[in-house]
């Protein structure tokens, strides 16, 4: 059985900056037994970057829309899995104001980090969290799950303006702040495929590149990509094909992953 100690030796072991920025997107099951459950994987996390910032998505794109237009920062809960809404709710974790891509963050620096993400029309704005870990130079920690849970290349598609992945006119939603204000956040969704399900057929390339390590954490395998090494190899690559994430066959030496698990909405885990 898995605790603490043994998962804290095993981040080490992966040479994870205890005091860098850390966002991790976590399949619970994937860790195995541990002793205390999820409390402890985040005890574990928590403790290991003590001296950084970790960063958890609580994302709600499944569920805040057109059609129920209203994200509660202290209320909505994360559609992107255990962890993530059992960390948004613990002591001095501050959440950000995005109505559908918010993240929670815990550190010294965790509130200028979260702050002004209602100002982007737009899921992952260079200006927003999803451009400030790559300021921080941050890692990107894929517990149990695969490339296709990496909103991060979301923001690199964003930012070269890759065709076809948002909606040209805003839905108007709304984020209800923590102080009970009501703000008006026009915001363009992602549309046409599930290009996140594409995400897999980089990740040959980004471990040659060396963006991209293994590891093991509890039973789980896990995926470590640096956020500037990332984003110079695919926006290398994006610019000679900005169709690269348009279908879903492998690149050379790549082999196809098993499909992603249903959620209880009927979207494939790691759609976002």
């Amino acid at each position: 059985m898995h605790n603490q100690t043994s998962l804290m030796k095993q981040m080490e072991a992966m040479g994870l900056n205890p005091g860098g920025t850390l966002l991790v997107h976590s399949s619970l099951k994937s860790v195995g037994e541990v002793q205390g459950g999820a409390d402890t994987v985040l005890d574990a996390l928590t403790a290991y970057v003590s001296g950084g910032l970790l960063v958890l998505p609580t994302h709600t794109w499944s569920y805040i829309n057109g059609e129920n237009p209203h994200f509660s920062v202290l209320d909505s809960p994360s559609c992107v899995g255990i962890l993530p809404e059992l960390f948004r709710k613990r002591p001095g974790v501050i959440r950000s104001w995005h109505p559908t891509h918010s993240v929670a963050a815990l550190g010294a620096d965790a509130a200028s980090f979260t702050a002004g993400d209602e100002r982007w029309d737009t899921p992952c704005a260079r200006g927003s969290v999803w451009g400030k870990l790559l300021d921080r130079e941050a890692e990107i920690m894929l517990l149990g799950v695969d490339l296709r849970r990496n909103t991060f290349i979301h923001g690199i598609e964003e930012w070269l303006d890759i065709p076809g992945r948002m909606t040209d006119e805003p839905e108007q939603l709304y984020t209800l702040a923590p102080d009970g204000r009501e703000i008006a956040v026009p915001s363009r969704r992602h549309c046409g495929l599930s290009w996140s399900q594409h995400f897999w057929k980089v990740e040959s390339v980004l471990k040659a590149g060396g963006a991209l390590r293994m590891g093991t954490f509890g039973d789980a395998e896990v995926r470590i990509c640096g956020t500037v090494q990332t984003t110079a190899l695919l926006s290398r690559m994006l610019a000679d094909n900005p169709d690269l994430f348009s279908d879903n066959e492998p690149l050379q030496g790549e082999a196809k992953p098993e499909p992603l698990p249903r959620t209880k909405r009927g979207l494939p885990r790691g759609v976002q």
